[in-house]
Formats: structure tokens, C-alpha cells, sequence
């Protein structure tokens, strides 16, 4: 038996380019996440490298 209820709300117009400003503070935020994890890889070859030094 069908409701008499709107189906839910899904706007339409998620794929459309936002403002200027919040393309500019999401594009920082990838770059951001990037450095961080070149970083920590970074970080993590020095650490092997160090600890297989140490013990020779």
C-alpha cells in the first residue's frame, strides 16, 4: 500500500563547480594530505635505513 510521503530529498546539483574560494581550500587540502603522506614515507625510509645501519 503506498504512502502518501515525498520520496527523500536529493539535490541535483552536486557536480556543478562551488565558488572559486572552496575549490581553492579543497585543492589545498589534497596537496596538503600529499605532502603529508610523501612525508611520512619519507619518514619511514629513513627509519629502515637508520635501524638496518644500527645493526651492521
Amino acid at each position: 500500500m503506498p504512502t502518501n510521503t515525498p520520496p527523500p530529498y536529493f539535490p541535483q546539483n552536486q557536480l556543478s563547480p562551488g565558488d572559486e574560494r572552496t575549490a581553492r581550500k579543497l585543492r589545498l587540502t589534497f596537496y596538503g594530505c600529499g605532502v603529508l603522506l610523501v612525508a611520512a614515507v619519507a619518514a619511514v625510509i629513513v627509519a629502515v635505513v637508520y635501524l638496518i645501519r644500527s645493526h651492521m
